[in-house]
């Protein structure tokens, strides 16, 4: 998929755990880890307005667009299944 996920930078960036982030946008680690790594095929707005938020960022520092021929040597093993929605709980 051509969406790449930027989020390990913002963490790094606001020296924040991926724990701490799922705990204040209201997020399993689980479903974090899912958007995090790329296997998402969607998000919510309001999740995403959540992480921007926590993350004082915008939309843009999470998630950008390559072309496919990048992805394809990128993430060549990160194809199995995923097609998963990320979400807050009850959404």
């Amino acid at each position: 998929m051509p969406i790449v996920v930027d989020i390990d930078v913002m963490l790094a960036r606001r020296k924040m755990s991926v724990g701490e982030l799922a705990d204040r946008v209201g997020i399993t680690p689980a479903n974090l880890a899912v958007l995090k790594n790329g296997r998402a095929k969607a998000v919510r707005f309001s999740t995403l307005a959540a992480l921007c938020e926590v993350l004082t960022c915008q939309p843009g520092d999470l998630l950008r667009w390559e072309t496919e021929d990048a992805q394809d040597v990128v993430g060549a093993g990160d194809a199995a299944g995923a097609d998963e929605t990320v979400g807050a709980p009850g959404e």
